[in-house]
């Protein structure tokens, strides 16, 4: 059936013809609302506030041992204190959540306890004293418990407070501590390892005592001191060979003896003897008698010179000769000296293939002994650097133990809650009264366009497409009018 378009009379008839049908079901979800407001039991809230506080001496002086960032340490902390032990010795303490203990476990309870209970940091925009930026900060943070009893609301956030602030001392000096003991033993390690590498650094000095790279120059400048000692002993050695052999043929050509009497008649007769003969030769022949004569007589003497030596030498008698005995002296120093140059020529030679072979082992040498001396000064700064540390970590272990840095600091203790923290009973009924509202105009709407009677002449002439000739007025007897009573009842 095809529908003309309404006009605003006909949005009032279907008000007023659908009224009940409006009514009744925004009242009744209404009245569940606020049932439902008045039945749900009053949830207070209490709720501490800490301040973080940065520590009192400047970290230029004393850097603290805990770096990490405060909304981690925050987390952390909340976890270490939201363990299962904690909280059931606090559900015992206070005799929280009797009503789910027949229901529930001891885990279920407990994870209720953990949703009960809120930290939420608080933040502000700070400017960054390095970038000049501003940015979040996390300056304080707020710890809140909620529960049915406003007193034991108050005591379990004052517990809990109390035990999140003293975690963050133990978790801070614990971790102030035992960074210390780390480095104190790690340290120690370092400090074997360091006399370990002195030790082999002391070793490796004294197997090459000689070829260290630190004498190297002094290697180089002795092994030319060397050379040009041996070559000045050469030149000595050369001219002490030459004088010796100068010296043994003057010895040569000199008797070692002195001439006797006799030999030295014989001598000079030797002499006449062989002038005389050369003149015999140039007048006569060899075979002259003179010549021959000459001849036997020179001959004889020689033999009796040669035997008269020969005879001396034979009884070793020390030559009585001073030219003799003077150059016999000189040529006897010259072959002591020539013998000493020789061995002092065989030493520096030891001595310069000594220092040649130094100089040559010195690159190896000294990478190695680099790669040593290396390894311990890598180890003795980090040693230092440790030590540096260890120092630092015990003037920050005083500052926790004096609780001096960083540190919260409760501004605002949990108080007692005077009013519920939900529920919300006012936004409650509001909210059913707007789904109240909504309900009946939506039950409304459906019995109306369900409904397919006709209410006037221009639908009925729509209906049939035959024009409306007459209408009928209602006719209400005796029985519609009770009917209508019992109605509105």
């Amino acid at each position: 059936m095809e529908t003309a378009p309404m006009a605003p009379m006909d949005y009032i008839q279907i008000l007023k013809r659908r009224k009940w049908s409006l009514l009744l079901p925004a009242v009744i979800v209404f009245l569940i609302a606020v049932v439902v407001a008045l039945a749900l039991p009053s949830i207070y809230m209490s709720t501490s506030t800490i301040l973080i506080e940065e520590q009192d001496i400047p970290a230029d002086f004393v850097m603290a041992m805990v770096t990490s960032y405060v909304e981690q340490r925050l987390q952390s902390i909340n976890q270490r204190m939201m363990s299962f032990t904690k909280l059931s010795e606090i559900i015992q303490r206070f005799d929280l959540y009797p009503e789910l203990r027949d229901k529930l476990t001891s885990e279920e309870i407990v994870e209720k306890m953990k949703e009960d209970t809120v930290l939420e940091p608080v933040s502000t925009e700070v400017v960054d004293r390095r970038t000049g930026r501003p940015s979040a900060a996390t300056i304080a943070f707020t710890l809140s418990y909620q529960g049915k009893n406003p007193n034991t609301v108050q005591q379990v956030a004052n517990v809990l407070t109390s035990l999140f602030l003293s975690e963050n001392l133990q978790v801070r000096e614990t971790q102030a501590k035992e960074t210390a003991a780390f480095l104190e033993s790690e340290m120690e390690k370092i400090k074997d390892k360091l006399a370990d590498l002195e030790a082999r650094v002391a070793k490796f000095k004294n197997e090459h005592i000689n070829e260290l790279p630190e004498l190297l120059q002094l290697n180089l400048q002795s092994l030319d001191r060397i050379e040009r000692e041996e070559t000045l002993a050469k030149e000595q050695l050369r001219n002490l060979n030459e004088r010796k052999i100068y010296y043994q043929s003057q010895l040569a050509g000199i008797e070692p003896y002195l001439e006797t009497q006799e030999d030295m008649v014989s001598q000079r007769r030797l002499e006449e003897l062989k002038v005389e003969l050369v003149h015999l030769t140039k007048t006569f022949s060899d075979e002259y008698p003179d010549v021959r004569k000459a001849r036997a007589e020179i001959k004889d003497l020689e033999k009796q010179l040669t035997a008269a030596g020969a005879t001396r030498k034979a009884n070793k008698k020390p030559p009585d000769n001073p030219a003799y005995i003077n150059l016999a002296a000189q040529l006897t120093n010259a072959q002591a000296d020539i013998k000493l140059i020789q061995h002092q020529i065989k030493e520096l030679d030891l001595s310069a293939t000594e220092f040649r072979r130094r100089i040559a082992a010195t690159p190896d040498v000294e990478e190695a002994y680099n790669a040593i001396l290396a390894e311990r000064n890598n180890t003795q700064a980090k040693f230092d650097d440790l030590m540096r540390k260890h120092m630092e970590a015990g003037v920050a272990q005083g500052l926790e133990k004096e609780q001096k840095g960083e540190r919260f600091t409760l501004i605002d203790p949990a108080r007692l809650p005077q009013k519920p923290f939900k529920p919300n009973r006012l936004a409650i009924m509001l909210i059913g009264l707007v789904l109240g509202i909504g309900a009946g105009i939506g039950f409304a709407a459906i019995r109306e366009f369900s409904d397919d009677a006709v209410r006037n002449p221009d639908q009925l002439e729509l209906a049939t497409k035959f024009p409306v000739l007459a209408g009928i007025p209602p006719i209400i007897t005796q029985k519609d009018l009770v009917r209508r009573r019992w109605k509105r009842l």
